[in-house]
C-alpha cells in the first residue's frame, strides 16, 4: 500500500511517499480502506516533534473516512464493505489503517461521506466541548479562538444552534472573517486588543464562556474579559507556549478553568465518543450544517497540505482523498 512516513521529526520536508506492507488486524480491531483523511493541527506538532514521541518510521494523522476491508472475526460488530469513520490506532495518512472496535463508528445511509470525512476529530471535539465540557445555554455570551480553523468553524456553527446570546469569534486577521460571520458569528475580533474589545462589545460584562485552542498570551487575556462565574475551556496550544494563570484569578471571581483533549478520551474513555456518535451523524446530515472545506489534496501532496495548514490562510478544513 502507499503511505507518508517520517523518519524524523522536522520541516514539512520529512514527509515520505513510500510503499510498505498493509497491516493486519488482532481481536476487537478492523482493517479499513482509507477513502479520506484530514489535517490537524496536532498532526503538525507531531511532525515537528513538539507532541509527538520518537517511534520511527511514523505515520501521521488522527482520523478517517472509509470502508471496512477485514474484519478479525463473525464477532465483530462490523462487516466488509461498512462505510465508517475512525480513530485509526497508528496513524491515518495511509491507503490501509487498523482500527480499534471502539474507535469506529458506522455512518448511517444518507450521510455523504465526504461531509463527514473532514469532521471527525473536529466535530466530536466541538460537539463534546459544547455540549459537555462547556454546555452553552441561552443567555450565554461565547468568545471563540481561532473561530475561522476546523474546530472553530464547528464551535461557531454549535454556539449558534445552541441559542447563544452573543458570539465573538477572533481570527489572525480579517480577511477570514467573513466565513465566521456566514456560520454565525454576531462580531469578528483580531487578536490586538481583543479582551478590550470584548469588554466593550459585552458592555463591560465580559463573556461567559471562552474556548481556547491556543495557550500563551491568549489563554492569558482571555482571562480579563471573561465574566463572573464564567468558564474558560483550555483545549490545546497552537501558539507553542503555556499560559499562566494565577489562583487569584479564579476564586474571587468564581470563575473555572477546564481543559479538554479529544487524545486523551479516545485512549481512556473511548465509550464517551460511542455516545455522542448519532448526534454528530445527525448534524452532518442536515443541509444547513456546513463544513467548510478549505482544500482538498491528494495523499502524495501530504507535504504541500502540511505547508498549507502552517501558512495559516486556511479557512475551514484540508481534507486528503486517497
Amino acid at each position: 500500500m502507499k503511505a507518508i512516513i517520517i523518519n524524523e521529526f522536522g520541516t514539512s520536508d520529512v514527509l515520505t511517499f513510500i510503499d510498505c506492507p498493509k497491516p493486519t488486524i488482532s481481536e476487537g480491531e478492523v482493517l479499513i480502506r482509507t477513502t479520506h483523511t484530514s489535517v490537524n493541527f496536532a498532526d503538525i506538532k507531531n511532525r515537528t516533534g513538539n507532541k509527538a514521541k520518537a517511534n520511527f518510521p511514523m505515520v501521521l494523522g488522527l482520523d478517517v473516512a472509509g470502508v471496512i476491508e477485514e474484519v478479525f472475526n463473525d464477532s465483530s460488530g462490523f462487516q466488509k464493505g461498512d462505510q465508517v469513520i475512525a480513530f485509526p490506532k497508528n496513524g491515518a495518512y495511509a491507503e490501509f489503517v487498523v482500527a480499534k472496535e471502539q474507535l469506529v463508528f458506522k455512518i448511517p445511509s444518507g450521510v455523504p461521506i465526504e461531509k463527514v470525512a473532514a469532521v471527525p476529530t473536529v466535530l466530536f471535539l466541538s460537539y463534546m466541548l459544547t455540549h459537555q465540557i462547556a454546555a452553552i445555554g441561552q443567555q450565554d455570551a461565547v468568545l471563540i479562538h481561532a473561530a475561522s480553523g476546523g474546530v472553530g468553524t464547528m464551535l461557531v456553527q454549535m454556539a449558534k444552534r445552541l441559542g447563544a446570546k452573543q458570539i465573538i469569534g477572533t481570527v489572525s486577521n480579517l480577511e477570514k472573517a467573513p466565513i465566521v460571520y456566514e456560520l454565525g458569528a454576531d462580531h469578528v475580533l483580531t487578536y490586538d486588543q481583543f479582551s478590550t474589545n470584548v469588554n466593550e462589545l459585552t458592555k463591560g460584562q465580559g463573556v461567559d464562556i471562552v474556548y481556547d485552542s491556543i495557550a500563551g498570551a491568549i489563554t492569558e487575556e482571555s482571562l480579563t474579559c471573561l465574566a463572573p462565574y464564567g468558564t474558560l475551556v483550555q483545549f490545546g496550544n497552537s501558539g507553542g507556549r503555556v499560559g499562566n494563570i494565577k489562583t487569584a484569578d479564579l476564586h474571587n471571581s468564581c470563575r473555572n478553568i477546564k481543559g479538554f483533549s479529544l487524545g486523551t478520551t479516545r485512549a481512556l474513555k473511548p465509550e464517551l465518543l460511542q455516545q455522542v456518535a448519532q448526534d454528530i451523524f445527525s448534524l452532518v446530515n442536515e443541509d444547513s450544517f456546513q463544513v467548510p472545506i478549505a482544500k482538498i489534496f491528494a495523499l502524495e501532496e501530504m507535504k504541500k497540505a502540511h505547508e498549507f495548514m502552517e501558512s495559516r490562510q486556511h479557512q475551514g478544513k484540508i481534507l486528503i482523498k486517497i
